[in-house]
């Protein structure tokens, strides 16, 4: 499965991989190399922390490259605007009359505190393909809740 962002996370994870690969990591190897300039490595803290932060920085720029190299960006105009798609601002109403804006996102960009839901989501499944004026069931651990979809908007987003 392809892995969806918006143009605006797709520059967060390219913008965190630079600050990973040209600042983090240069200072952390610098580090390491001064912990090991001390002598004895077995028992020197900086060295064994550093080695470990070294290996956990590397391990996050795999972990992006292989997320940017497979992604597929989605631009606002590439969707069709009656219907929820990726990257769209849905407002919804619960049954209790409780009113929520979401933005339709890829898991990478997920943020469900900040109203990012990622279309994987129990919620984000259940509004995807529906439109304005529609009633969805949304199957979740804590129970089945029921939303009317508001309003649809991809230019705010």
């Amino acid at each position: 499965m392809p892995n969806y962002l918006t143009p605006e996370g797709a520059k967060k994870l390219a913008d965190e991989l630079r600050l990973l690969a040209l600042t983090e990591r240069p200072r952390v190897v610098q580090e390491v190399s001064d912990a090991a300039a001390q002598g004895d490595r077995s028992e020197n803290a900086e060295y064994i922390y550093g080695k470990r932060r070294l290996r956990e920085i590397d391990r996050r720029i795999r972990f992006i490259t292989k997320r940017l190299d497979g992604a597929v960006v989605v631009k606002k105009s590439e969707v069709v605007c009656d219907v929820v798609r990726f990257g769209a601002l849905v407002c919804v109403v619960d049954e209790n009359g409780k009113a929520s804006r979401y933005t339709i996102v890829g898991p990478d960009e997920a943020d469900p505190s900040a109203g990012r839901i990622s279309f994987q989501s129990p919620l984000g499944q259940s509004l995807m393909k529906r439109k304005v004026g529609d009633t969805v069931t949304v199957r979740r651990p804590a129970g089945e809740l029921e939303v009317e979809i508001q309003s649809i908007d991809y230019e705010s987003s």
